[in-house]
């Protein structure tokens, strides 16, 4: 019984910390991120790794809205 506890208490914490996002682009296209969007200055465009964990860029306008799930 303490074991399931235990796994329960460990797959709670480890849910907490990974965050998706939702990028919503001005062409109504809806985006899903394994991590936060960071906004590259120098290119004008926001990286991220998407949901099959590969690097991607968007340009900023496009970019409605970013959305934490």
């Amino acid at each position: 019984m303490k074991q399931l506890i235990l796994a329960l208490v460990c797959a709670v914490g480890l849910a907490g910390c990974s965050s998706e996002y939702i990028i919503s682009t001005t062409s109504g296209d809806m985006i899903a991120t394994d991590s936060k969007p960071k906004l590259d200055e120098d290119t004008g465009m926001y990286v991220f790794e998407d949901d099959e964990g590969r690097e991607q860029a968007i340009p900023v306008s496009s970019v409605k809205q970013i959305m934490e799930r």
